[in-house]
């Protein structure tokens, strides 16, 4: 069973987290299923970038982004080579070490 490494992030996951994954899904529906309440603006339909995460590890057992994730990455804050919309990233057999970036654009947060 794979496992996503989630990095220290001071709102969402002060600590980090290890979360076992079932390989075909998402990163960001593990993530949520686990208490971590990553963003998803567009209820995961490849419409924003709010569930933008970095894969620091692990990042080359993912498909390929394609055309219209790419283009929303493009939008993202902090964008970086190995930046995924978690909502798009599925889960292999590989473990995965992740990031979730400090700020998104999302204007319209439902948390504020």
């Amino acid at each position: 069973m794979p496992r996503i490494v989630v990095l220290p992030h001071e709102a969402l996951c002060p600590d980090g987290d290890v979360l076992d994954a079932t390989p075909g899904e998402t990163v960001c529906d593990v993530m949520l299923a686990n208490g971590i309440d990553i963003e998803h603006a567009c209820e995961k339909s490849c419409a924003c970038t709010t569930c933008h995460i970095i894969v620091r590890e692990g990042f080359q057992s993912l498909d390929e982004a394609d055309e219209l994730e790419e283009d929303m990455l493009d939008k993202a804050w902090g964008l970086e080579p190995d930046s995924r919309l978690s909502c798009q990233a599925v889960v292999g057999d590989t473990d995965l070490v992740v990031e979730v970036p400090r700020y998104t654009i999302n204007m319209v947060s439902e948390r504020h």
